[in-house]
């Protein structure tokens, strides 16, 4: 299980991570979610030693993360930093032996992984000769190796195709079927639903939402609406009534601002209504308004 208890991070007069607490149990796959500048990469170079908070704790399965070493933690990074001259294997092996396998053991695993995504008659090529969904493959071979209890994953789906991202999204599942703890940052909301049950949204540098994702979604149905009408919209206000709305042909959806009851009985003013129903919202639209509203 990993562990942050009250960190904090702070450059100069700028504070990049205030008082952060959450907890990833081990088989969870945790969303570590924000916008451009929230904390993330702060919080996560904490954990990965890069950094130190200025105060607060990190631990992982009940021992501070310092002093029980990051040999068992796993760390595919959003920008890749692999060796472009040299080849798939050798560059794979290097790592292994850096995260403590004994080379025979190193070489059995780059195998079996290098298989599994499909490169192993492509071992002895460069780095620098791969494409670049073909670089993240081996980036997050990299995180997998030395088959560690943390993963972290910083968009590991950039720059792969839809088969690809679907081949990740079974390993990553049965990384924590295994027990693996995964922490999981990405901008792609969609992949978050289909992975994560526990999710933390930040943004400048303080917790937003944070627990189950399920819990979280259902808390937040109240103000979503669509309505399935017949008529036509024309002289009707809408954005009077909802925010972020959509309308197509027959349907309108968004976020309401005013009481249901004062929106329907507007909106029948001008047009019949089908059906009306109040929606649970994507974790997309969730993510736009918590960060709209803490600005």
């Amino acid at each position: 299980m990993l562990s942050l208890k009250n960190l904090n991070k702070q450059y100069e007069n700028v504070s990049a991570v205030k008082n952060i607490s959450f907890e990833v149990n081990k088989g969870d796959i945790y969303g570590f979610l924000g916008p451009n500048g929230a904390g993330k990469t702060t919080t996560i170079r904490m954990i990965m030693g890069i950094i130190h908070p200025d105060s607060g704790s990190i631990k992982l399965d009940g021992e501070n993360i310092n002093l029980n070493g990051r040999k068992n933690l796993g760390y595919l990074p959003e920008d890749r930093g692999l060796y472009q001259k040299q080849k798939l294997a050798e560059t794979i092996n290097y790592f292994g032996l850096l995260k403590g396998l004994e080379l025979s053991t190193s070489k059995m695993n780059t195998n079996l992984w290098l298989k599994r995504f499909n490169l192993l008659e492509q071992s002895e090529r460069k780095i620098e000769e791969l494409s670049k969904g073909n670089q993240q493959k081996i980036q997050f071979i990299l995180a997998l190796l030395h088959n560690p209890d943390l993963l972290i994953l910083d968009e590991p789906f950039t720059g792969l195709d839809p088969l690809n991202q679907l081949l990740l999204k079974e390993i990553i599942e049965e990384k924590a079927n295994e027990g693996k703890t995964i922490v999981f940052s990405t901008h792609q909301m969609e992949q978050v639903e289909r992975l994560c049950s526990n999710i933390c949204l930040i943004n400048n540098g303080e917790i937003l939402i944070e627990g189950d994702l399920k819990k979280i979604r259902n808390s937040k149905k109240t103000n979503l609406v669509e309505v399935v009408f017949s008529g036509n919209l024309e002289g009707f206000k809408v954005g009077n009534y909802l925010n972020d709305y959509e309308i197509k042909e027959n349907k309108i959806s968004g976020l309401l601002r005013v009481d249901s009851k004062e929106f329907i009985s507007s909106i029948n003013n001008y047009i019949e209504i089908t059906s009306f129903k109040l929606i649970v919202p994507t974790l997309e639209q969730i993510f736009i308004q918590e960060v709209r509203s803490s600005l």
